[in-house]
């Protein structure tokens, strides 16, 4: 019997030898089953992207609703969450790794966040509805000043006027455009001092008139500066001269549009994150070029509470904010808690 073993041990070690050094690892190797996780995309073509969650909080944060997201110069990612623990503005890494935070007393409001450099610094322009304010701010958190409401136009009275800012727009020369989104659906302009220069608009759904101006950008793909209001009661894009003269109207006219809430630009093409359940491309014509992470079922976008274990990769609920970085990925913040902001990387050619 022990020769036979022998014998035996020898044949396996000569097999084993034949077959090569790889074979013999995955011989001796126990059995694993893997599941292979298949990245999900969004887009179609050129507008392809994947879908990563992004933003690693530590134990000592949450998030609220996020309603911002703005990124810098070193790529660093800037988030604005409403009902956060403990500040409202949280700054990540590119890899989504949490750096710092600060901004407690705008947790209770925290909603419009614009990144604008000027004079070679970067500065950020808080809307902060729960405070009837809007804030300058360096990177860091400091104050540069606060805009209280436009005590010049008499359609606002009271304490804070009924003022509740949603987003900021500054143009080239400096001036400011601020979006009365929930307060009396005007935009207001000031001078780079916040000198009060004019205000247009005001409740109503005809031509010129505003029914929840949300978001607010000056678009410069004509080649001239105009403002751009997210109309978004009115479901339209709403164009005006850096006077406020109306210019044109965007209608949801070819499925355009559902709620659109605010805007970045990329190399001509505009990006609208809408609060329905999905991000919108138009080119510079402001034709629809192609719907990121479309959700169809009314039930499962914003308003409706969906619960964390039903969140879905690849189908958006509230898009509420957007941007680009310098690659042309897309980051989107979503008005949902515990807040979800997601890395939309371009793999489309």
């Amino acid at each position: 019997m022990p020769k036979q073993n022998e014998k035996a041990g020898q044949t396996r070690r000569q097999m084993l030898k034949a077959l090569g050094t790889g074979a013999v690892a995955a011989a001796l190797a126990p059995t694993i089953l893997r599941a292979e996780s298949k990245a999900v995309t969004v887009g179609t073509g050129a507008h392809t992207y994947e879908w990563i969650n992004f933003c690693q909080l530590p134990e000592t944060h949450k998030f609220g609703n996020t309603h911002g997201v703005q990124i810098d110069s070193q790529n660093r990612v800037f988030v604005h969450s409403q009902g956060a623990t403990p500040d409202s503005v949280c700054i990540f890494d590119e890899q989504g790794k949490f750096i710092k935070s600060w901004g407690k007393e705008y947790t209770g409001g925290a909603h419009g966040l614009q990144l604008v450099k000027e004079e070679g610094k970067e500065f950020l322009y808080l809307a902060a509805t729960g405070q009837h304010i809007v804030v300058k701010t360096t990177l860091d958190g400091e104050v540069v000043w606060k805009l209280d409401f436009p005590k010049e136009c008499e359609a606002y009275q009271g304490k804070n006027g009924g003022f509740v800012p949603t987003n900021v727009a500054v143009a080239k020369n400096g001036d400011i455009y601020v979006a009365d989104g929930y307060g009396k659906h005007f935009v207001h302009q000031y001078d780079k001092t916040t000198k009060y220069i004019r205000s247009w608009g005001g409740q109503g759904n005809s031509t010129e008139k505003l029914s929840c101006p949300h978001g607010i950008w000056i678009d410069t793909r004509s080649g001239k500066e105009e403002v751009v209001v997210a109309d978004r009661s009115n479901v339209r894009l709403q164009y005006f001269d850096l006077e406020g003269k109306y210019l044109r109207t965007v209608t949801r006219e070819g499925d355009r549009l559902r709620h659109p809430c605010h805007f970045d630009e990329y190399k001509g093409e505009l990006l609208v994150p809408d609060l329905h359940g999905r991000v919108t491309l138009l080119d510079k014509e402001n034709n629809l070029i192609c719907h990121l992470g479309d959700n169809q079922d009314p039930k499962k976008r914003a308003g409706n509470g969906v619960p964390k274990d039903q969140w879905v990769d690849g189908q958006f609920i509230a898009p509420h904010g957007a941007c680009y970085d310098k690659d042309g990925n897309i980051f989107v913040a979503e008005w949902v808690r515990p807040g979800r902001v997601t890395k939309l990387k371009r793999v489309g050619k």
